[in-house]
């Protein structure tokens, strides 16, 4: 009995993943907002109710792609920064590492950093990887104020809405203008490593 349990567990969460990449694919197509579970159906091969057996709704489904996309930018800025001591160097790798991913997964950037979606909100439980996002920077900054990298104030949130509209800044504008270009070819992601300059010029260390 365990065992069809099992199966039949996996096959779930394999049609769930299954339909999730589908959804992506409409969403690249037609626009994050152009999203239609009745074109998702008709991809899967099933018709539209079945498919609200798996996700029972058009805002559960950005909800678990909200999900897996902020699960993956933590990934990479975490993993970014992991052979740095807490400071600039640190955050240096992660906003990096961040606009890789951005420039990778340019759709499901635009759900989790943009609001291309009237009427759609993260679920809590949904947003809680972003949480852990910001969490992480503003750590970096702390750790850079530690070092005596940065004024203390930068670990206000005066100084840590500027880091992160330094960072956002830079993906819009690239998006906007080449989001055909590579992280290392683009006009405006070439300058991602400067950015921390930016916020030390901003917060100087005090002396």
């Amino acid at each position: 009995m365990a065992d069809i349990s099992g199966r039949r567990a996996r096959r779930r969460a394999e049609t769930q993943e299954e339909i999730l990449g589908i959804a992506l694919d409409v969403m690249a197509e037609e626009g994050v907002a152009g999203l239609s579970l009745s074109t998702v159906a008709r991809r899967l091969g099933v018709r539209p109710p079945s498919l609200y057996k798996y996700f029972p709704s058009r805002h559960a489904v950005y909800d678990a792609l909200f999900t897996r996309g902020q699960e993956g930018y933590l990934a990479a800025v975490r993993g970014a920064a992991r052979p740095h001591e807490p400071g600039l160097d640190a955050m240096r790798a992660a906003l990096a590492a961040g606009a890789r991913w951005i420039m990778d997964n340019q759709t499901l950037a635009q759900l989790l950093f943009w609001r291309p979606v009237p009427g759609y909100t993260p679920s809590p439980e949904a947003y809680a990887p972003a949480l852990a996002v910001h969490e992480h920077f503003a750590g970096l900054v702390r750790g850079a104020v530690a070092r005596g990298e940065l004024h203390p104030d930068a670990a206000g949130q005066e100084g840590l809405d500027l880091a992160s509209s330094l960072i956002a800044g830079v993906v819009s504008q690239q998006l906007a203008n080449e989001p055909g270009a590579t992280y290392d070819e683009g006009r405006y992601t070439r300058l991602v490593p400067r950015l921390t300059a930016l916020l030390a010029a901003a917060y100087p260390p005090a002396r």
